[in-house]
């Protein structure tokens, strides 16, 4: 045999290197293992081409061809998949998008395998390693090209919502090992294939993009950790959040600090902070502050402040890091309030415009009423979540009983508290506890009508108002409820798991409007039942 009956199994071994090179260079993980059996397909392309040419049985040729293209055409699915997921565009891994895409591959590998009539392959004067192809592997290629399209298009839309330069990095990678294996592909396709009769025999083509394809994973893997998700949801998680935060030990020496802050400060990890550094001035809230932060360092200090260097207004809080009551360390962030103070700032300077400029009455008036509009919105929601706060709650539902008594309209009360959040808290921390509180109110939302008040009645327990709405339907309601938080997971647990979280629900329903009652009471009852009673459960408080 010639060097060209070679070129395969050399991409071969090379393929196989790399192989050995992540399961002995990394810790295996399940994404690990899923890559390596992945990886693993790849090798057998090339191991089949050089197979074919190594026998002259014909049964066995054609079972080597038909396993090289139906490896292919797992290959094509799993490496669309494995864009989707390296890219974190999860949302397409719906039912019906895998579905379509499943099915025609699917088709096309049973008519691989039983190549009815010679639809998929000829030989040529009896071997197949010379052979002619017909129409199952022109659908069967088109499908491949339908793969490739949409995992471009997965990439496009990733590149253009990621902010985040690593993952940026991340998806040009994908980028550049899909183009080569598809470009390889094409190639081989027009030149052995389309233009056979015209050019002599190019072997290894598609062996070669799979090469190249691997290396592009396997630098992704090596160098961007691309599959470590603790180290990357723990940094992204960080990077993204719009607030300011720095971590200190107990030596006042910085741990850590996220992208928010890099532009401001001049701080980087193991260098020594200085709160001095920070806020400047003879004022006495800054000396208040100083003096709490350097003699009261197991309580939490917070001051707002317009910082001269940077021109902006910073809600600065120093809270302690505590483990087993010791203190070791602080956590400092840094909340950009200047909006907020802008909007304060315009509307006394609109109320100045008003008295001293009657002419421009209309222009001011529209631009105060903005800016109130504003300010109430910020008044009646929590800040945190979204929901309304407990002050708008309480104000709504006075209206809303005495309309209900008059027009005999039924509803329903709903309190609800997370399950042992306290051990979150404890366990992951409060930037955690935060998401989680935040990941639990979206999937609440969903199961709410428009009409329904959804607030926030303190810490970790929320209330629902439902007018207009029966016994009934209330329950079916609160079990929804219950049951869509039970299911959601929070993808950014520090041990690699998801978290998980429960409710107890104290579910109060009117229809009776002869008895005078206290209905906050009422709900807080049945509340307190659901967690006497084990957690995790709804008591429904009838009136």
């Amino acid at each position: 045999m010639g060097l060209v009956v070679w070129i395969d199994l050399i991409l071969f071994f090379i393929l196989f290197a790399l192989f050995v090179y992540v399961f002995v260079s990394v810790t295996i993980t399940k994404l690990h293992k899923v890559y390596l059996a992945f990886h693993f397909s790849m090798m057998l392309w090339p191991f089949c081409q050089f197979a074919i040419k190594t026998t002259d049985d014909p049964i066995f040729q054609l079972f080597y061809v038909k396993a090289a293209f139906v490896d292919g055409a797992f290959l094509s699915i799993g490496w669309m998949f494995f864009t989707i997921l390296l890219t974190g565009q999860i949302q397409f891994l719906k039912k019906r998008v895998i579905l379509l895409l499943s099915v025609p591959i699917a088709l096309a590998s049973l008519g691989l395998i039983l190549n009815p009539f010679g639809w998929f392959v000829q030989p040529v004067n009896g071997s197949y390693v010379q052979r002619t192809y017909g129409p199952i592997f022109w659908f069967y290629i088109a499908v491949i090209v339908i793969h490739v399209i949409v995992s471009l298009y997965v990439i496009t839309v990733s590149l253009i919502h990621s902010k985040v330069p690593r993952v940026k990095t991340q998806i040009m990678l994908v980028l550049k090992g899909l183009l080569s294996a598809a470009v390889c592909i094409m190639l081989d396709v027009l030149l052995n294939v389309v233009l056979d009769r015209y050019l002599p025999v190019i072997p290894g083509m598609t062996s070669l993009g799979m090469l190249l394809s691997a290396i592009f994973f396997v630098i992704s893997i090596d160098q961007d950790k691309v599959f470590d998700i603790v180290t990357i949801a723990h940094r992204d998680v960080m990077d993204t959040i719009a607030l300011g935060i720095l971590v200190l030990d107990d030596n006042e020496t910085v741990l850590e600090i996220n992208q928010a802050l890099v532009p401001h400060f001049s701080l980087h990890v193991g260098d020594r902070f200085s709160i001095e550094n920070i806020l400047q001035g003879e004022s006495i809230s800054v000396k208040e502050f100083l003096q709490a932060y350097r003699e009261r360092p197991l309580v939490t200090s917070e001051i707002e402040v317009l910082h001269p260097t940077i021109k902006r207004y910073l809600h600065i809080q120093a809270a302690p890091i505590l483990v087993s009551r010791e203190r070791v360390g602080r956590i400092i962030t840094f909340q950009d309030t200047s909006e907020l103070q802008g909007l304060i700032e315009e509307t006394h300077n609109q109320n100045m415009i008003l008295q001293e400029r009657n002419q421009a009455l209309i222009e001011v008036q529209k631009k105060l009423f903005h800016t109130n509009r504003q300010l109430k919105q910020m008044a009646i929601t929590d800040s945190l979540t979204g929901c309304y706060n407990r002050h708008y709650l309480t104000q709504q539902l006075e209206t809303e009983v005495v309309k209900n008594r008059k027009l005999h309209n039924p509803f329903a009360l709903i309190l609800l508290d997370i399950d042992y959040f306290k051990q979150v808290n404890d366990t992951y921390g409060h930037l955690v506890g935060d998401e989680v509180i935040c990941s639990t109110v979206e999937v609440i939302k969903r199961c709410l009508r428009k009409t329904d008040i959804f607030a926030r009645y303190g810490g970790e327990e929320f209330i629902i108002y439902l007018p207009h709405i029966g016994e009934s339907q209330a329950l079916h309601t609160a079990e929804q409820i219950k049951t869509s938080v039970e299911a959601n997971q929070v993808m950014i647990a520090n041990d690699g798991q998801p978290i998980s979280v429960t409710i107890s629900m104290g579910l109060l329903t009117i229809n009776d409007f002869s008895v005078e009652s206290d209905l906050l009471e009422a709900v807080d009852k049945a509340l307190y039942q659901a967690k006497h009673e084990g957690r995790n459960r709804i008591v429904h408080w009838k009136r």
